[in-house]
């Protein structure tokens, strides 16, 4: 008795590949028939690089029909009707530049003018506030001036002498110190009066001197910064001769 022995591998192999050769045996084990339409990829990318180029021509003839003519075929802008302006309304733009730069230089002088006028007063306002202090200053240099004199009327000896010398000093260094800050001693004894600076208090009859000359002083003046503060209280002569008139200078007579 003979017995054939058969590969389950080979068995497999087989029906598949009987299967391959024969498409319509596919069919029959359950298998559906489809038939497709096949396109061809090269006309699809054709027709969508048309398409492409036709949307940004149709987005630039829109965008210029939005603008309102503001672009012509080469590009460049043109103006609406609009825009146009006239030659009136180039003057009326030049007469306005015009106006505002005067303006401005006008209101630049104006602000100068008001920062030195501002500068003029502060100065000023500090020049009386010290004009002031120095004012009440002088009763005290009048006092120590008359103490003084008292004192070398007496002829001090010892240490009253040494106290009058103390005195002195302290006198010279006030007066030192209102120099320093501008303030001048206005002594005018001899001199011609001046209706400015001295106050007359009385006469003396004096032949040998120039008529209103200043023969006594009994209280000193001050000037203070070109302006005097307090005058001098002096008596004047009179019934001497007329003071002769004085010279003018070079530039004087050149002006004159």
């Amino acid at each position: 008795m003979k017995v054939e022995v058969v590969n389950p591998d080979e068995e497999r192999n087989s029906a598949t590949g009987a299967a391959a050769a024969d498409p319509k045996s596919q069919g029959a084990d359950g298998f559906e028939e489809v038939d497709a339409e096949v396109v061809e990829p090269a006309q699809d990318a054709a027709a969508g690089t048309d398409a492409e180029a036709e949307a940004p021509e149709a987005g630039a003839s829109g965008d210029a029909r939005d603008a309102g003519g503001s672009a012509d075929e080469t590009g460049d802008p043109v103006a609406s009707d609009d825009e146009v302006f006239s030659l009136d309304d180039l003057k009326k733009a030049r007469q306005s530049a015009a106006d505002a730069q005067e303006r401005y230089v006008r209101l630049e002088a104006e602000w100068d003018n008001y920062r030195k006028r501002v500068s003029r007063e502060r100065d000023a306002e500090r020049t009386r506030a010290a004009e002031s202090l120095v004012t009440k200053l002088l009763p005290v240099v009048d006092d120590i001036e008359r103490a003084l004199d008292h004192a070398a009327i007496q002829q001090p000896e010892g240490a009253f002498s040494q106290f009058v010398d103390g005195i002195e000093a302290v006198h010279t260094k006030f007066v030192n110190i209102l120099e320093k800050e501008g303030v001048e001693v206005i002594d005018p004894a001899g001199q011609p009066f001046n209706m400015h600076e001295h106050q007359a208090v009385g006469h003396v009859d004096d032949a040998s001197s120039y008529d209103e000359t200043v023969h006594d002083v009994y209280q000193k003046g001050y000037r203070m910064g070109g302006r005097v503060i307090r005058p001098a209280m002096v008596t004047v002569t009179k019934g001497g001769p007329v003071r002769p008139a004085e010279p003018a200078d070079a530039d004087g007579g050149a002006q004159g």
